[in-house]
């Protein structure tokens, strides 16, 4: 008899080429990954990750938020939309949108984020160029529960990078996409099996996920 637990419907949201994405639906595909990849929406209907997406079968859906009134119109779409996919977890993937706080209460720990620093450092936009000019020897990426406030929230996972001397700002945002490749599904993986207590605004690994496993950092 087959009692495993049926796996979670996840949306993934883009505003772009979508390699995070793309690392999301490659994961799914193991039989044992307990979540599966539903829908592909992004605002921008020129996204390229929507042509990836729909060439591996996955529903997409094209919003343009220059269509709407206002934000807060563009989210009621974008909610509706989600629902209408049956969607049970939100995974944003360079989706380049600040979310309305009534959109970001509606999917409470159940929208998820990556960003390509530690956070809560580099915060915001042009990260890599802020890591250079700050002259940290150590950066990476953070998959965390989403928040009102842009790039908050209960933190779920981390991979670290080292910073070297003769970076530039595109070697050094190569270097950490590649963690984010490897972090994002992982940590997708370990959240759709509801692995994680979150109390007090602070994710904790439940007593089965408390050994250090998932720690990342990617060989250079």
């Amino acid at each position: 008899m087959n009692t495993a637990a049926p796996k979670k419907r996840v949306a993934i949201l883009i505003s772009g080429r979508g390699s995070n994405m793309m690392s999301l639906v490659q994961a799914a595909c193991a039989p044992d990954y307990p979540a599966e990849i539903v829908a592909v929406l992004s605002n921008r209907p020129k996204a390229t990750g929507l042509i990836w997406a729909r060439d591996q079968g996955i529903e997409t859906i094209s919003l343009d938020h220059q269509g709407f009134e206002s934000r807060v119109c563009f989210d009621q779409a974008l909610h509706e939309a989600l629902e209408a996919v049956g969607a049970e977890i939100v995974a944003c993937a360079g989706f380049m949108r600040l979310m309305t706080p009534k959109l970001v209460k509606r999917w409470h720990n159940r929208m998820v984020n990556i960003h390509p620093s530690l956070l809560p450092a580099f915060k915001g936009l042009n990260t890599h160029d802020r890591v250079l000019a700050a002259g940290v020897r150590i950066t990476g990426c953070t998959v965390h529960v989403v928040r009102p406030e842009m790039d908050t929230g209960p933190i779920l996972g981390q991979a670290a990078v080292p910073v070297f001397n003769s970076d530039t700002t595109e070697v050094l945002a190569e270097r950490v996409l590649t963690a984010e490749h490897r972090l994002y599904p992982q940590i997708l993986s370990l959240f759709a099996a509801e692995r994680y207590d979150i109390n007090q605004e602070v994710a904790h690994f439940k007593e089965d996920c408390a050994d250090g496993s998932i720690l990342l950092s990617p060989k250079v």
